[in-house]
């Protein structure tokens, strides 16, 4: 728990660059996956890959991992309503990336990076740096609990009378990590 509380002051200090500026506040209009937002997705990843690049024995370089982060699905539209020339899911890192140089001037190679990498391996070029490769992870494992988490609201707990509450809580963060895991540790990682 303490760590979370040490993540969560560095969190607030790292992203402020990109928050303070209420640029980010244009994804809350847009719907991600399930019931959250762009905005709440992002936040979530942000906090993912800083929670676990504080966990690892590696150095990372956290300013950059939370800006990259943050506006790694900055691409401004529902693509469950506009549908880009591209499938989303394989266009959507260099619009994002786009947006953000044109609001953000001041995007490192690294940030740059993480947005256009997020999506591997669904798109072919693997993450260059470590930072990336985390993002890319908490993306997966925060999209999977939010798809879970919105099945599970939907359905309702009653369809699993068997299980406890707390059972219901914990099954889509555990089902999410699982896939991120998989995901990582497949072949062409």
């Amino acid at each position: 728990m303490k760590l979370r509380i040490k993540r969560d002051k560095l969190f607030e200090r790292l992203s402020s660059s990109v928050l303070d500026t209420g640029l980010l506040d244009q994804l809350k209009a847009y719907k991600q996956h399930g019931s959250s937002t762009c905005y709440d997705h992002s936040i979530s990843v942000a906090k993912a890959a800083l929670y676990m690049a504080m966990f690892l024995p590696f150095r990372f370089k956290h300013e950059q991992l939370v800006r990259g982060a943050l506006l790694h699905d900055y691409f401004l539209y529902d693509w469950h309503v506009t549908r880009p020339e591209k499938l989303h899911g394989f266009s959507h890192p260099f619009t994002a990336l786009t947006n953000a140089k044109r609001d953000f001037s001041d995007i490192t190679p690294l940030e740059e990076n993480i947005i256009k990498r997020h999506m591997f391996p669904l798109t072919p070029v693997p993450p260059r740096y470590r930072e990336s490769l985390l993002v890319s992870l908490a993306d997966k494992y925060c999209a999977t609990k939010e798809v879970f988490v919105a099945i599970r609201n939907k359905i309702g707990s009653t369809a699993f009378p068997r299980y406890s509450r707390a059972v219901a809580r914990v099954l889509p963060h555990t089902l999410a990590y699982l896939f991120a895991m998989t995901i990582a540790f497949l072949p062409w990682t």
